[in-house]
């Protein structure tokens, strides 16, 4: 007689994982250009830029190489509000210059003032970004 215990064949069947549902996003790329926020954190270092695109729906947080993990958790309130700003049904420009006025700021990150900009394309901001 074997010592080993049989597997519960519910802990043994081939799962099937498909996304059924879930919270509506803005697109996550785009090839146009993109009007984009600088988000700094207290001390005034660039911690990400939050980025949008009307034309396709798209909008999203780009973040410089390189930060410590405090400034990577200041970035999730401002992921927190591309989604909630989605399910608002608010335009991805609408999102961004609210963001701008000030709609997100908090003690660990603020928009920076007059940074709401034009790039060329999503890389050319990725470009910046990694530029620091």
């Amino acid at each position: 007689m074997s010592s080993e215990q049989p597997v519960n064949p519910r802990f043994a069947d081939d799962m099937q994982m498909r996304l059924v549902d879930g919270p509506a996003t803005y697109a996550r790329r785009t090839d146009k250009p993109v009007s984009h926020l600088s988000v700094a954190d207290p001390a005034g270092t660039v911690i990400g830029y939050v980025w949008a695109n009307d034309e396709d729906d798209a909008a999203g947080w780009v973040v410089p190489q390189g930060l410590p993990g405090s400034a990577l958790n200041a970035g999730g309130s401002w992921i927190r509000a591309l989604r909630d700003g989605k399910a608002r049904g608010l335009a991805p420009s609408d999102l961004l210059a609210e963001l701008a006025r000030g709609a997100n700021d908090s003690d660990l990150s603020h928009a920076v003032p007059d940074s709401l900009t034009q790039a060329p394309s999503l890389d050319a901001l990725k470009e910046l970004a990694a530029r620091g």
